[in-house]
Parts: structure tokens; C-alpha cells; sequence
């Protein structure tokens, strides 16, 4: 199964795509969807639109996890990364693929065993559970990949659990 993992940003949306085969990771792709800070905020959101459009073009994920929002002190910023974060889950959901939402907090518990992760151990332990991702990666893309994670781990507890409550697995 192909996931997309999505670390959404007004400036900078993250994403990372990793297939699951079992409990192996490999890893696809990665990089940025960058924004112009002098366009309008709509004209901004057309091209995070337009760039989540083409990596699922690209890469054709089977499914799609995204950062929840955590509150801001800053209204305006928390409203305009709502913004970004609601195209970026718009644009898989628009394909028919399954959007799911895991806390920062969570995320971070998943991959480094702590919920309050520096970006550092997040980088280093997305590369320790994926070596082929390599050392030239930024903190949004190791974020998404982090993301991406953090749902296989969870899906696969999920499809567990819902076998169990089937009577499917003992």
C-alpha cells in the first residue's frame, strides 16, 4: 500500500510517499510544495492545489494522512494554515482516497517514542526506520514521511483490531 503523508504549510506543504509491504517500509518520493509569499492568499492555495494534484498524478497513493492543527496564538496564522491544510486534504479526498488525520503529538509518540520529539529525532529516526530516504532531508519532508508512518502504524492496529472484533483472528 502507497501513503502519502502530508505536513501542511501556508509557505512550505511537506509530503512524502512510503509503500508498506507488511511491516517493511520503502520509500518513494519526497519534497516541498512552496508558495508564493506575493500572490494573494487564493493564488497561494491554487498552487499548494496544483501541487498536491501532481504528486498524486506522479505517485498514486491508496491512501492519505495529514497533521491535525494544533491552536496558534496567532489567529491570522492559524486561519491561513486551516486554509492550506483544508486543499491539501481536499485534493486526495477529490480522488476518492482516504484522508486520515493523526496529532502532532501522537505522530511524534509513533516514530521517536515521545510525544514532545524535537524536529531533530523526528529526522533521525524517519531516516533509522527508512535508510533509502538518505541525509538531504528537510524538516517539512521528514515530517510527511513521519506522518505517513505514524498511519501505517496505526492502520494496521486498526485492521487488527476490526479482524479481532470479527471473529477473524484469535
Amino acid at each position: 500500500m502507497k501513503i502519502l503523508g502530508i505536513d501542511p504549510g501556508l509557505q512550505k506543504t511537506g509530503w512524502g510517499i512510503i509503500e508498506a509491504d507488511g511491516n517493511a517500509l520503502h520509500y518513494i518520493a519526497c519534497g516541498l510544495i512552496k508558495t508564493d509569499a506575493d500572490l494573494s492568499l487564493a493564488e497561494r492555495l491554487c498552487q499548494i492545489d496544483e501541487g498536491m494534484q501532481a504528486v498524486l498524478n506522479l505517485h498514486k497513493p491508496d491512501e492519505a494522512a495529514i497533521e491535525e492543527t494544533f491552536m496558534n496564538n496567532n489567529a491570522a496564522s492559524a486561519i491561513k494554515l486551516g486554509a492550506a491544510r483544508g486543499v491539501a486534504m481536499v485534493v486526495p479526498a477529490r480522488a476518492g482516497i482516504m484522508v486520515h488525520e493523526y496529532a502532532a503529538n501522537l505522530i511524534k509518540k509513533s516514530i521517536v517514542g515521545n510525544g514532545h520529539a524535537t524536529k531533530d529525532q523526528m529526522e533521525m529516526m524517519v531516516r533509522t526506520l527508512i535508510p533509502a530516504v538518505g541525509r538531504g532531508l528537510g524538516a517539512d519532508e521528514a515530517d510527511a514521511i513521519a506522518i505517513a508512518i505514524c498511519h501505517v502504524h496505526h492502520a494496521s492496529s486498526r485492521n487488527r483490531f476490526a479482524q479481532i472484533m470479527a471473529g477473524g483472528v484469535r
